[in-house]
């Protein structure tokens, strides 16, 4: 089972969730509703997540037996569900509606609130909700290239940022293209780096 940060996980009925400290969890969390896995060093035989709360502050962080995950939403399958769904006139969604219309050499898709909302139509969002994007890139990929997604991003309905997922962790876009230096989120932290396709400087 290929698991990665920021996918959305549905989980079986009988499902735990390990390690929440958070009391807010027990009133509000369901298997009805999937949890979003988030970076940490993985532990054997369970998954980092992160759980989603009816307010906004509400985020908390613990783990899930591989074997209680019953189905993956990954970032990049959402998209495809923008141009149908009921959500389809928020800004947000439009926005991965107009992004679809042009084709790019890389796998790319929608995380945060307008991710959550396409997996399971929960009102979570708003006409002011940001837009959240993901671009898996396992090799290193064209700045020209990413300059014309970066300006793409300017003429949608909303606010988009993305994120670069490298094999060794994820970096915001517009840090790069402003300075070639990012700040990487890895499994063992954030480090400041100018390789982020390298586990090391």
């Amino acid at each position: 089972m290929n698991i990665r940060p920021h996918d959305l996980l549905w989980l079986h009925a009988d499902a735990t969730l390990l390690a929440i400290k958070e009391s807010w969890v027990a009133q509000q969390w369901s298997p009805r509703q999937p949890v979003v896995v988030r970076r940490d060093v993985v532990q054997q035989g369970t998954v980092p997540i992160g759980v989603r709360g009816e307010a906004r502050h509400q985020r908390a962080a613990g783990w899930v037996r591989i074997q209680d995950v019953a189905r993956i939403d990954a970032p990049e399958d959402l998209v495809a569900r923008a141009a149908t769904h009921r959500f389809h006139a928020l800004p947000t969604v439009q926005a991965l509606h107009q992004l679809q219309q042009q084709r790019w050499s890389w796998q790319w898709g929608v995380t945060g609130s307008t991710g959550f909302a396409l997996a399971t139509s929960l009102p979570v969002l708003h006409v002011e909700s940001d837009l959240d994007l993901l671009i898996r890139a396992p090799q290193p990929l064209n700045p020209d290239e990413l300059t014309v997604w970066q300006q793409q991003l300017l003429q949608l309905p909303c606010r988009a940022d993305t994120q670069i997922e490298t094999p060794y962790g994820a970096f915001a876009l517009n840090e790069w293209l402003r300075s070639g230096r990012v700040l990487l989120k890895t499994a063992h932290g954030p480090r400041l780096t100018d390789l982020p396709w390298t586990e090391e400087n």
